[in-house]
């Protein structure tokens, strides 16, 4: 019974997924932003903690080796592979810096970060933001249904319709997947 009753429920979030037109057109702005960064030669950052954090590393890796396709790498990083910059900085400036420097030493104007945040409102996520507004980035937001502090922070925001965790992070990987999917069909055509 808790199987069905779980499966049920994240079917149904996929469903008001599938029905919300307004994430369907931040999915269609964030793959022609996607496109046209790659295609300047720009690059994409992901940060997220947690489940989150590995969604990121997940989603910089089908931009940087491939998703579908043999083709050139994309410039992807999620900011959390560098286990020594991530615990030196937050030694010593705290935990909720370590993005936010780390995005000022590689952000770009033109760059894009993607955010990830089921609640929206970790503070070192909203801090990397910040940070990249003043590196003249472009930010994604990836959030829950609220969408929390990230909600008026993000150029874009992707929330996916439902408060509860684990249905937010399946939403999150899901248009993560499909997002690349369409970035790199956009890039360098459909697969021969």
């Amino acid at each position: 019974m808790g199987f069905q009753r779980i499966l049920k429920d994240a079917l149904a979030v996929k469903q008001r997924m599938l029905q919300d037109e307004e994430l369907q057109q931040n999915i269609d702005r964030t793959v022609a932003l996607l496109i046209d960064v790659f295609r300047a030669g720009g690059k994409v950052l992901f940060c997220g903690n947690g489940g989150s954090a590995s969604d990121a590393q997940h989603l910089a890796a089908e931009f940087s080796g491939r998703f579908f396709m043999e083709r050139a790498p994309l410039f992807a990083e999620a900011l959390h592979v560098n286990t020594s910059f991530l615990t030196a900085v937050s030694n010593d400036y705290g935990y909720e810096a370590a993005y936010a420097r780390m995005i000022r030493a590689a952000g770009r104007k033109g760059d894009v970060l993607v955010a990830i945040s089921t609640s929206g409102n970790s503070p070192n996520i909203l801090n990397a933001v910040a940070a990249a507004k003043e590196c003249g980035m472009t930010v994604i937001g990836m959030t829950g249904e609220t969408g929390g502090k990230l909600r008026d922070r993000c150029d874009i925001l992707l929330s996916v319709p439902s408060q509860v965790t684990p249905r937010i992070q399946e939403g999150h990987i899901l248009l993560g997947h499909v997002f690349c999917e369409l970035t790199e069909r956009g890039i360098f055509g459909e697969e021969k």
